[in-house]
């Protein structure tokens, strides 16, 4: 049977913390079901209330106790925080375990917080394509901070930057940070670095190393120079003073106007993919006897080249 759609009904359940409400919406935009630019109407409104703060590293730095520590420490200032955590899903089945939401069982009784799992399925860059669109559900659901944990990314998996008011990378001793520290990629996206698992040996020389990196960065007078923190998650050490440098992360991006500037970005970035997105869509299977496959056996035979395939394809769909 076919659940209802009543879009300002679930949306208006969501304004007042209904956490069904607030799933039932995330899985329209998950699904990329019909309703969808209904669903986008209706949060518009609440667009830019809540502030997004993005936690990225490679696996195994503890991100997820982290964020769970850091849901602790953001509730204990009154915030209302929401939670998306992004599993890998698999290549051959398209599953995914989702895990990340059981290690944040603290806060399941807590109205306060809301945690939603979501798998890639199948997008690269450490996102799930649904990941903006659910941070506009949560912020039209009333939280006043949302928290998007990444799947544990590589060099080049950097989309949490475009997304994240606030980006936190994790770092942890021992997993070759004095070499990673040097290489362009993930390291360079950091608002705030957090050194966790900082009682184990070694944190110290991570430490260096960052502050190293740092010091080798041109920065004009005012630009943001990114906060060193170290924690032991697990413990629930440090945290307080990761939640003192987004704050002051977040007072810097005020004061310059540069909270606008990331933004208007993030919105134009929302908008391309949609737009690209309907552009495939218009394309079609080139296995179906669509215009695109038709103009790509064309330049398979050598009669068309690719920039005129283009161009004729444009002409098609627009």
């Amino acid at each position: 049977m076919t659940r209802s759609r009543d879009v300002p009904s679930l949306v208006a359940k969501a304004r007042q913390g209904d956490p069904r409400s607030v799933a039932r919406l995330i899985s329209l935009v998950e699904n990329g079901d019909p309703a969808l630019p209904q669903v986008a109407a209706a949060m518009a409104p609440w667009a830019g209330r809540a502030q997004v703060i993005g936690l990225t590293g490679a696996p195994g730095v503890g991100k997820s106790t982290t964020t769970n520590e850091l849901v602790r420490a953001l509730r204990e200032t009154g915030a209302r925080v929401g939670v998306l955590a992004v599993d890998p899903s698999s290549p051959f089945t398209g599953g995914a375990i989702l895990g990340d939401r059981i290690r944040m069982q603290d806060h399941s009784a807590d109205s306060g917080v809301y945690i939603r799992s979501m798998s890639t399925r199948g997008q690269l860059g450490g996102l799930s394509a649904a990941t903006p669109q659910a941070v506009r559900v949560l912020e039209g659901a009333g939280c006043d901070v949302v928290l998007v944990e990444t799947v544990g990314v590589g060099q080049a998996e950097v989309e949490i930057a475009s997304l994240a008011d606030t980006t936190l990378v994790l770092l942890a001793p021992g997993m070759g940070d004095a070499i990673q520290a040097v290489k362009a990629g993930v390291l360079e996206i950091a608002d705030v670095f957090v050194i966790n698992k900082s009682d184990r040996p070694g944190a110290d020389a991570t430490f260096r190393d960052i502050q190293g990196m740092l010091a080798l960065g041109d920065r004009g007078p005012g630009d943001w120079r990114p906060q060193v923190t170290r924690a032991v998650a697990v413990k629930g050490e440090g945290l307080d003073d990761v939640v003192a440098a987004i704050g002051k992360h977040r007072e810097w991006l005020e004061s310059t106007g540069n909270l606008q500037v990331r933004r208007e970005r993030r919105a134009a970035a929302e908008v391309s993919a949609l737009a690209l997105g309907v552009l495939r869509a218009r394309m079609g299977d080139p296995r179906e006897g669509t215009a695109l496959g038709e103009l790509a056996a064309r330049v398979a035979a050598g009669e068309l080249d690719p920039h005129a395939a283009a161009a004729l394809l444009l002409e098609t769909i627009s």
